[in-house]
Order: C-alpha cells, then structure tokens, then sequence
C-alpha cells in the first residue's frame, strides 16, 4: 500500500475502535452507528482511498470543494452527506451530488431543495439542524435553528415534493448553557429526535459528534457520527 493509504487505514482503525468501545460501553451494537468520514479540504484521492477501505459515507461542508470531488469520484458506492451552511445560490448544485442534506434550516431552503429535487428528479434526504445556542434571533453561531421550530420546518420538509425527512444534526455549541458539556447537549438532540418522531416515525436519524466528541454522541444515543480530522489528518489551513 502506498504511504496514503497506509495512514488511513491506521487512523480509519483507530476511529473503528473508539466508535466500537462507546458502542460497547453503551450497551449498544456497533452497526447502531454509522460512521460518515469529513473529506473537506482533501483531495478526491483520498475519498478514492476511503472507498477501498470500506468507508461509505462521505461528507463536504463546501459546494466548491464538494461538486468537483464528487464528480470525479462518481463511479464509487458512496452515499454523500452535505453538512455545511447552504446558500440558495448553491442549492442547483448540491442536489446534483448529495444524497442528504444535513444542515437544512429554514424554510425558504426547503423551498428551493424540493423545486430542485422535482426538476432533476431526485429524493434527497434531509436533517433539521438544531442550533442548540440559538439565542433571541433563534439562530446558532454555526447555523442551525432553535428547537422550538424544528415541528414547523419539519412539517414543511415531510411535505414537500422530492424531500424525505430523515431526522436532525446539531454542532456541540460553544456558547450557551451546553457549551463544553457535549453529551448533555447531543443527550438534548435525542430528546427532540423522540418528540419528532412521534408525528414523523421515520425520520430517526441523530446526526451528532466529531473527531473530538464522538464517544459522547455514541453515548447520548447518535446513529451518525461525522468525523473528518481523526482519519484525515489535521486538515490544511483553508485559502
């Protein structure tokens, strides 16, 4: 194997591991847990890499690193994750690569995901982002929306034309009441995904954890955990 990929596939075991012993100390099984590699800022052949070791979920958090990368890696059986915040402007883009769409978080994207969906004849799947600091404008400082209004929007999205409803995603906050206490606050997200899916059965997908915080998320009761640095490396300072 070449250097690259020896590196890897030492950090994807690692990552392996770390997401096996939570399960374990959870008391959970370990295919609960779906694990989804943060490619930004990495080359597509690193994600061509990825694929031959197994991994099957991709995420990009930037429509102009993610729309040539997935391009060039679109022979591989990936399922692709947008995590980032989403402008309308970008949204004829994304819906021609990403399979779920994380960080939907006001209705006026919902609106634009679904005509874009129905005119290129997709199903995108999407997750409310809950801003868990969001303060009197009821926004988060890395987007999202408060948790009060995650019924309405969620309604909006389980209606609309070429959108499945899939479940929420948060950012452990840094500011606010959760800030530095991440398995309260991905604890926080569960409860609402139990609320939610009592009107939507579902949407049970719990997008939490990264790199840093994964063992909480796993604790707290997350399916999804999105972790870029842990396998990829520290990432390059962005241009």
């Amino acid at each position: 194997m070449t250097d690259r990929k020896d590196e890897l596939a030492a950090n994807l075991a690692k990552v392996e591991r770390r997401i096996a012993d939570a399960c374990a100390a959870a008391g959970r099984e370990r295919d609960e847990v779906t694990l989804i590699v943060v490619t930004k800022t990495y080359p597509a052949s690193d994600v061509r890499i990825l694929s031959e070791l197994g991994v099957r979920h991709v995420a990009e958090n930037r429509d102009q690193d993610a729309a040539p990368k997935a391009a060039a890696c679109m022979d591989l059986p990936l399922t692709w994750h947008f995590v980032g915040q989403l402008q309308t402007n970008k949204v004829r883009s994304v819906v021609g690569y990403a399979d779920f769409v994380q960080s939907v978080d006001r209705s006026k994207l919902v609106t634009a995901l679904s005509k874009e969906a129905v005119r290129t004849g997709r199903e995108l799947g999407c997750l409310i982002q809950v801003a868990l600091d969001a303060g009197e404008s009821g926004r988060g400082e890395r987007g999202g929306l408060a948790p009060e209004g995650i019924g309405e929007l969620a309604g909006l999205v389980a209606e609309a034309p070429g959108l499945r409803l899939g479940g929420l995603m948060t950012v452990a906050p840094l500011t606010g009441e959760y800030a530095g206490r991440e398995q309260a606050a991905f604890g926080r997200l569960l409860d609402l995904s139990t609320d939610l899916r009592r009107s939507h059965p579902t949407a049970t997908m719990v997008s939490a954890g990264m790199s840093a915080d994964l063992e909480q998320a796993v604790a707290a009761g997350a399916t999804h955990v999105r972790v870029g640095s842990a396998v990829l490396g520290v990432r390059p300072r962005l241009r």
